[in-house]
């Protein structure tokens, strides 16, 4: 039976579907795919192919790919002869996931212009500094968000979704795409980084890295295809149509690269929603919409997971249930397989970054089970280091700062060369800022580098006591931060909340944890809360709203 490497060699050899080869990016010589397009607009123009098939969902509202088509070509044509959208011009977006969210992106990428995803959690302070930093031609919101920004004074002409949008619509019915020039290695998108530490930055996205992603991701499905037919397991003769159920917003990478790009060149239908996470309405549209996938940042998969009425609602659709925006724990990947047994073969998970743009590594099936807690083997277009603090090369099995090189590196942070010039290093390498290590091929994360605990000059890292945490039936999510010590430096602190109905006992927490972990990093203070731990919209815990350092400057509605 052929190796996973081996697959991969095929795919990637000469003539094959993912041919790799060496090209100059960006004055370094890199690993690039052969085949590839080379914009986003080359991307969105092969979805004719699609035809009368359904692309975008919300409510009683139904977008075929046909017709999605003709509304990213009339708005093209208004973003350019009503507001003067030219290469390189800002168009930016601040609203929930909206088809207009998305026809926009088309629309301005198609134009050679440059999408600014503004956060739609940010505090009118945050959306005056991101309009201020983007400079925008164009600011698109719907209703709620404009509302919250109302007397800032930001000079920017402004466009409601739910009043003005029609107008772009319906400008130029059966408008072609525009015909402008675009260079693969030309800036497409800015994603603003979480800011859970000052200022947000905006990572700026090439078309490049963009079509990377979605060939990466692909290449890893048709891998892990082979892989089960090597291995005698039945391919499903008639499988449901791909339908993704999009509850990631649409300015972060999940859900406009994962969700909107990926499966716009898959073909599959985004089924969207509105307002407030709720795991009912998320497990009421995965029965009524016959959901395949669906991938939940952060504590969204728990909450639905574990949901009392799980059981009561039709699950047999899926088949790619997932989690991202943080690491997730095998308790978390052992429950899936409960909930969705349908899907069980094709569980994945990987690891990238806004400034990374494609996913940095990827596993999934019968790798994952063997290794729960790895993010997987680096993409073959891509590099990775493990170095310590002075920048020299780790060996396998020592921990330190994760880099990575490849050709989907972002270009820099907008109109910040400080930072770009700490986080992208000579040879376009990419500082991660997260901590982990290598077991054979396959790369361990282990914390944000900020997260890591020093305890009487251990090294503590918080991941690992999390997912003992997370895997105690009475506990829904956890967080370990490190809380000053005169003597150790610093010592361990859980914060815990608990499953409905349950109640958490210190004691009894403190012995579980030390049935699997050493004894100093067993925590010794403890903290239960009965609310969701504060996150990020990316699903990430806010550990500084936490130690008290911060409050959450976030706005969810």
């Amino acid at each position: 039976m052929p190796t996973y490497q081996e697959i991969e060699a095929q795919l990637t050899a000469p003539g094959a579907l993912f041919e790799t080869t060496e090209e100059e990016v960006l004055g370094e010589r890199m690993t690039v795919f052969r085949n590839r397009k080379r914009s986003l607009r080359e991307l969105l123009a092969d979805s004719a192919v699609h035809g009368d098939k359904e692309y975008l969902a919300l409510g009683d509202r139904r977008i075929s790919y046909a017709d999605h088509l003709g509304l990213v070509g009339s708005t093209a044509r208004a973003l350019a002869e009503q507001y003067g959208i030219e290469k390189g011009d800002r168009v930016a977006i601040f609203a929930e996931n909206w088809p207009e969210w998305i026809i926009t992106y088309w629309a301005t990428v198609s134009l050679g212009g440059i999408v600014a995803a503004l956060n739609g959690w940010w505090t009118p302070d945050e959306v005056k500094y991101g309009i201020e930093l983007a400079e925008p031609k164009l600011l698109v919101g719907d209703r709620k968000r404009l509302a919250r920004v109302e007397g800032l004074g930001l000079d920017v002409p402004t466009l409601e979704i739910e009043n003005d949008a029609e107008k772009l619509l319906s400008y130029a019915p059966g408008a072609a795409l525009p015909e402008t020039p675009i260079d693969e290695d030309e800036a497409a998108v800015i994603l603003f980084t979480s800011g859970t530490t000052g200022r947000p930055k905006g990572a700026v996205n090439s078309h490049r890295g963009i079509i990377g992603f979605v060939q990466t991701t692909g290449l890893a499905a048709v891998r892990g295809m082979m892989m089960a037919a090597a291995k005698g397991t039945a391919q499903e003769e008639n499988p449901p149509p791909m339908r993704t159920l999009l509850t990631s917003p649409l300015f972060h990478l999940s859900g406009l690269y994962a969700g909107t790009t990926l499966m716009l060149a898959s073909g599959a239908a985004i089924v969207l929603r509105h307002g407030r996470f709720e795991p009912l309405e998320v497990l009421r549209l995965i029965e009524e919409e016959h959901i395949t996938s669906w991938s939940g940042l952060g504590s969204m998969a728990p909450r639905v997971l574990n949901h009392p009425d799980v059981d009561k609602y039709d699950l047999s659709t899926l088949r790619n249930l997932g989690s991202g925006g943080a690491p997730t724990s095998p308790t978390v990947f052992e429950r899936m397989k409960q909930v969705a047994p349908n899907g069980a073969d094709a569980r994945g998970t990987g690891y990238g970054l806004s400034e990374a743009v494609a996913t940095i590594a990827q596993i999934s099936g019968a790798e994952l089970e063997e290794r729960p807690t790895s993010t997987g083997r680096v993409t073959p277009t891509g590099q990775v280091e493990i170095r310590d603090a002075d920048g020299g090369v780790l060996p396998e099995g020592q921990e330190g700062e994760i880099f990575f090189r490849g050709p989907n590196v972002m270009l820099e942070y907008w109109r910040n060369p400080e930072a770009t010039a700490k986080t992208i290093l000579p040879g376009r390498w990419l500082a991660s800022g997260d901590v982990g290590r290598f077991e054979g091929e396959y790369l361990y994360i282990n914390s944000r580098a900020r997260d890591l605990i020093l305890r009487a000059a251990e090294n503590v890292y918080p991941i690992e006591i999390e997912h003992r945490l997370d895997a105690h039936p009475d506990v829904v999510e956890s967080a370990v931060i490190g809380v000053d010590h005169p003597e150790l430096g610093q010592e361990v602190k859980a914060i815990c909340v608990p499953r409905a109905g349950c109640t958490l006992d210190a004691d009894v927490l403190t012995a579980w944890c030390r049935e699997k972990l050493s004894t100093f990093k067993v925590p010794s203070l403890w903290e239960f809360r009965s609310e969701p731990l504060p996150r990020n919209p990316s699903g990430k815990v806010l550990k500084n709203v936490l130690e008290g350092t911060s409050e959450v400057r976030f706005v969810e509605e």
